[in-house]
């Protein structure tokens, strides 16, 4: 919210908002640990199980698959019922999950554990956004969704780490027992300690006292259809999706085929960078964007498309060039690619309204998946199996290429200050 507008509030309101951030922030963290507990462990996993590169891949792409085919179902459960409860019961099935990943013995159980990740994934994913942009003002909501998104980076750092020095250590499945407490005493206290606020509480009414409620599914979507700031941003996220996707999934094999570092040194080194990166990346491109729409109303849009662009030349450098140049190369890449994801995530939440946020926010999720990370690792899988790893990621620049181009014609639409109430709307009188 506003300073002004915080100022007004009760300081229950305010102290509950704050409460929500903290408390999702954290289970966000630890949703991403436990996504990339796998890239850690792959090579663990391949050889025990003698996967190809493309089987290896094909893990991530089936935990997509669920993960965009339960999107829209969650989707409309998040607009039509309580989050509150769907967050708990998201996270429970997270923390489940990997309880069992650690019990398997077969391909086929592995697989079948990473596609129901998808689901619980997919659920926390939409409504963990669209209930802190209830607590707080479309001004605000690229300051809080920043927060929020740090933990992308840092989970993801977190989760490499884990995999490749526990699982170096005492075998692959261990990494997974561990990641399993904290899910369940994060969902416990938001089940005690948080409240839900009232959904689109923080829009702006679109006419005198009207209210706003949602609509049929295909109304929604007809809506969505139209919306072209949501649609650049979602497209153009995508195309970020897919990059970072396959970089995410195959780096920690690059570094240890092509670099030449074990299994807990590549672990822990992308760990590292993730988070100096991804971290610094992410904290920076929130602050410039907050400053920068003060004078510019398209600052979301031009953050996020200078973001993909930039990655590209460390990313050669990373793929391509030297082995000295490796680490530094994917240290700046990422750094860049993170720089657009707290704007470019609060462009999709505030380009439409509370009443139709979730729907959205699963709609985007089912797209960039689709489009993105689902196809990326097997893809590049594929490309490696018939040349080499560092080939199979040079796929991701022209992806990063694509992204830029897309969120530069996407600044072009935005004819007023986003979080303005769009057309995908119905109104109650």
């Amino acid at each position: 919210m506003s300073e002004t507008t915080q100022s007004k509030l009760p300081i229950v309101k305010v102290a509950g908002a704050a409460t929500a951030l903290v408390l999702l922030t954290a289970m966000n963290f630890v949703n991403f640990i436990d996504r990339y507990i796998l890239p850690g462990v792959q090579e663990l996993v391949k050889k025990e199980f003698s996967l190809s590169d493309e089987r290896v891949g094909a893990l991530t792409f089936w935990f997509f698959v669920t993960y965009m085919c339960a999107a829209p179902l969650t989707g409309w459960l998040g607009d039509h019922f309580p989050r509150k409860p769907l967050i708990v019961i998201s996270a429970l099935l997270m923390s489940g999950m990997n309880l069992f990943t650690a019990t398997v013995h077969s391909y086929l159980a592995l697989n079948l554990r990473h596609a129901a990740l998808g689901i619980g994934e997919a659920s926390f994913s939409i409504y963990a956004p669209a209930m802190l942009a209830d607590f707080y003002e479309p001004d605000q909501r690229n300051r809080v969704l920043t927060i929020f998104y740090t933990a992308i980076p840092v989970g993801a750092a977190v989760g490499y780490a884990l995999g490749g020095t526990l699982g170096g250590r005492f075998g692959w499945r261990v990494p997974f027992y561990v990641s399993a407490g904290p899910g369940v005493l994060i969902a416990l206290l938001i089940l005690f300690v948080m409240n839900e606020p009232k959904r689109g509480e923080t829009d702006a009414p679109p006419a005198g006292k009207a209210k706003l409620r949602a609509g049929s599914f295909l109304a929604t979507f007809a809506g969505l259809a139209k919306n072209p700031q949501y649609l650049f941003a979602t497209f153009g996220m995508a195309a970020v999706v897919f990059s970072l996707g396959g970089i995410s999934a195959w780096v920690p094999s690059f570094l240890q085929r092509v670099g030449g570092y074990s299994s807990t040194s590549a672990g822990l080194i992308v760990g590292a960078v993730t988070v100096v990166g991804g971290l610094g990346g992410t904290a920076v491109g929130g602050w410039i964007a907050q400053i920068w729409l003060r004078t510019n109303k398209r600052a979301l849009y031009l953050i996020s498309a200078w973001s993909a662009l930039l990655t590209v030349p460390p990313a050669v450098m990373c793929f391509f060039g030297p082995r000295w140049a490796m680490v530094p190369g994917l240290a700046v890449a990422l750094f860049f690619i993170f720089l657009g994801n707290g704007p470019l995530n609060a462009a999709i939440v505030n380009s439409v309204s509370g009443a139709i946020r979730s729907t959205a926010i699963a709609m985007e999720l089912f797209l960039i998946h689709a489009l993105g990370d689902a196809p990326s690792p097997r893809l590049i899988g594929l490309v490696s199996d018939h040349s080499k790893l560092s080939t199979g990621l040079g796929v991701t620049l022209v992806s990063m290429v694509v992204a830029a181009g897309l969120l530069f014609l996407g600044a072009k639409t935005v004819a007023r200050m986003p979080g303005a109430i769009g057309p995908d709307l119905k109104t109650e009188c």
